[in-house]
């Protein structure tokens, strides 16, 4: 049986990937999310059959109910995508303790772990896609923990790109900028004393979701879409983080 599991599915990039990979004849989708409801009403969308698996992945009991589900059918999976993720904007003093340390639990550490847990059960041809961002090229102020945890899913993908290409399976990290989903309004709606002027340009989450899969089976490392985003790549690889820091501080209120 062959299968495409998705994390973060209840919506944004995580919903398109399923509405992408819907489209790849897999024999299963298996959806990851706490909001149950909302996996159900996913389900009603796809031609192919989905299992809902309603989990938290920050808790033990939540990664074990994916767990057991590999361990009893033992698929092929041929497609992982982690999308699982949350952010916030805020200086040091803004947000609470509680939710910097989950952003790390969920961004970086339940990515690992959904990451090692299913990797036995892939196979030459399999793809790894791992949700990052552009904010992941160099250090953010006021988005800083945020940006933290997706630098550390850059160097984790890279590193484990390595690892994995002689066995024929691809790591594909997806930095997209700004992306029109629920996650993109959450960043909006924060309160405190530090605000974005703009979020220019917004991009479509179904085009980068397109091109992050076109990327994958390329076995591309980096999958990037949109001008602007590129340029920020490259100056986060080139410019100095004065610099960058200093322009990136100009954009807020």
């Amino acid at each position: 049986m062959k299968i495409g599991v998705i994390t973060g599915a209840s919506s944004g990039m995580g919903r398109d990937f399923v509405l992408e990979l819907d489209k790849e004849g897999l024999d299963e989708l298996w959806v990851v999310a706490r909001r149950g409801d909302r996996l159900e009403q996913l389900q009603g969308e796809c031609q192919t059959p989905v299992r809902c698996l309603v989990a938290d992945l920050t808790e033990e009991k939540g990664m074990q109910t994916l767990i057991s589900q590999l361990e009893q059918h033992a698929p092929c999976v041929q497609f992982l995508v982690n999308c699982a993720g949350f952010g916030k904007f805020g200086g040091w003093d803004e947000i609470p303790l509680a939710a910097q340390l989950s952003m790390v639990d969920l961004n970086a550490k339940a990515l690992v772990a959904v990451t090692q847990t299913t990797l036995p059960f892939m196979h030459r041809g399999s793809h790894i896609v791992q949700l990052c961002s552009s904010s992941a090229f160099f250090p953010l102020p006021y988005l800083n923990v945020y940006a933290a945890t997706k630098a550390f899913v850059q160097h984790y993908s890279f590193g484990l790109y390595e690892e994995l290409k002689d066995d024929g399976i691809s790591v594909t990290q997806v930095s997209p900028g700004w992306v029109k989903t629920e996650f993109f309004d959450g960043f909006q709606q924060e309160d405190g004393k530090h605000h974005l002027k703009k979020y220019s340009p917004i991009y479509p989450s179904c085009k980068v979701v397109q091109k992050a899969l076109q990327d994958a089976k390329k076995g591309k490392q980096v999958s990037v879409y949109g001008a602007f985003v590129k340029f920020h790549r490259l100056a986060g690889r080139f410019a100095p983080r004065w610099f960058m820091n200093g322009q990136w501080r100009s954009c807020f209120q």
